[in-house]
């Protein structure tokens, strides 16, 4: 077995490629190291829920006949990598990240992991998420069957939810690269507080099939990475057209870095209050710096603002609406009460309760939503804003506990994050600094399936900065 240093588990997609290539080592020789590193340090950050060791290998090997032929299938052949364990691997538990899941086994791959095997990449393991992606909202961070999800950076914090082992295991180097899931912030809150980068696509343009339905019309699936150009890679592979998938929006994705539209021609929208009133303080220097980045780039600033709607208040009627029937057999069963969460298990239940009639006001408002929210990209091509605030919180610190202190007259926004995933809309993240020795990230959301444009502006950003290359002390 070749040698594999440390800087081979956090090296861009394109160099493991060209490494491979060259038979600098073999596909085997980095599935095994990728496969022990994820089964050694995993446990340490609660990241790993299933190792794939031997199907691994078995991959791998098949990768090394194939390119010992120079039968080259694109970018992520022979790259192992980890997926939420909402994503179902045939023969193998899928358990949502809860107990009444547990020996849960399907008899078929998600299209996601279809597409990558296509692509020659290596499936090393799957990774921990909140129980049930989160669904009936939950109060502490050990809401998981595999316990709570520990930052890299400092293990006393979160590493976010729900996708929070796709996000420490990339921030820690256990794999290249992972896929994760978003209903509503549970792809940029884990990539903002582990520094991390991914990419929430256009809904739609990524299918579902295969992986757990927490909200039929929010939910997607999409990558954390080391870099805006990883993520662009990783997309390309697993967008497209799927029948098996009724939310399928039908289109592929090229990534296409070489066209990308000057910067000085890109117009961003942001509101100030975002990073100098409702960011915490000892973030502020940070944000700003990274403004000054892309500034410099050439991209001019306009104030912004959201229209004025129930974002939240919306998301969170539509989502307990399709939660409740989907997940009302667990509920009819009683085995909800087997969830680690208290708070998870009552909202839940009260889900059931939902009149359908908000429901529909709800999804009449959405609509109404969507029309307005478009209306601002007429004046600006993206929307840019902290990922999250502030730092990722203490592991006993209560989820829904606010931040106290009068807020901001100015709302920013503040709803960034349930206006983009009511419409559909993609989104970025760009680690960009520290705060109390904790990362801290851009967001920059785009219309509908202009990913692109936000890769470019990603690489654009990452190629003045080396926020993306840290790496946590204990990785």
């Amino acid at each position: 077995m070749a040698s594999i240093g440390t800087d081979t588990f956090f090296a861009p997609l394109s160099e493991l490629n060209a490494s491979l290539k060259a038979r600098e080592f073999s596909a085997e020789d980095l599935a095994r190291a990728v496969s022990e590193r994820l089964q050694q340090l995993g446990p340490r950050y609660n990241a790993l829920a299933l190792p794939l060791h031997q199907q691994a290998i078995r991959q791998a090997k098949e990768v090394d006949k194939e390119l010992k032929r120079q039968r080259y299938r694109g970018p992520l052949q022979g790259i192992p990598y980890g997926v939420k364990d909402l994503l179902a691997f045939a023969g193998q538990p899928t358990t949502w990240g809860a107990k009444p899941y547990a020996g849960q086994v399907f008899d078929y791959n998600a299209t996601v992991i279809e597409m990558l095997s296509a692509a020659g990449a290596v499936l090393a393991g799957k990774l921990s998420m909140v129980e049930l992606a989160g669904g009936g909202g939950y109060r502490f961070p050990s809401a998981s069957l595999t316990g709570p999800g520990l930052n890299p950076w400092d293990r006393t914090r979160w590493s976010g939810g729900s996708s929070s082992g796709s996000a420490a295991a990339v921030a820690a180097g256990l794999v290249p690269f992972a896929i994760g899931s978003e209903t509503s912030g549970s792809i940029v809150t884990p990539a903002s507080f582990c520094g991390v980068t991914a990419l929430r696509p256009t809904y739609g343009l990524v299918s579902r099939h295969g992986a757990m339905a927490l909200s039929w019309t929010l939910d997607k699936l999409g990558p954390f990475a080391h870099s805006a150009e990883d993520c662009g890679v990783i997309l390309q592979t697993i967008a497209g057209k799927d029948s098996k998938d009724p939310g399928s929006a039908g289109k592929s994705f090229y990534y296409t870095p070489q066209y990308a539209r000057p910067m000085k021609d890109l117009r961003v929208g942001y509101a100030p209050a975002d990073f100098a009133e409702w960011a915490e303080p000892a973030t502020r220097p940070a944000f700003e710096a990274a403004i000054a980045v892309l500034k410099a780039s050439g991209m001019q600033f306009v104030e912004t603002k959201l229209p004025d709607f129930p974002y939240g208040a919306a998301l969170s009627t539509i989502l307990a609406g399709e939660m409740g029937s989907i997940f009302e057999p667990l509920i009819a069963s009683g085995k909800v009460d087997e969830l680690a969460d208290k708070p998870q298990i009552a909202g839940l239940k009260a889900s059931l309760e939902l009149p359908a009639k908000d429901y529909l006001k709800a999804m009449r408002l959405r609509r109404l939503m969507q029309d307005q929210v478009g209306k601002i990209f007429g004046s600006v091509d993206v929307l840019l804003a902290p990922g999250r605030a502030g730092i990722a919180s203490k592991l006993d610190q209560p989820l829904d506990r606010g931040p106290g202190g009068a807020p901001p007259n100015d709302p920013g926004f503040r709803s960034i994050i349930p206006m983009g995933n009511l419409a559909g809309l993609p989104a970025l993240v760009l680690p960009c600094g520290f705060a109390e020795n904790m990362p801290i990230a851009l967001q920059v959301v785009g219309v509908p399936f202009s990913e692109n444009t936000l890769l470019a502006i990603g690489r654009e950003f990452q190629s003045h900065t080396d926020w993306h290359k840290r790496r946590p002390p204990s990785a």
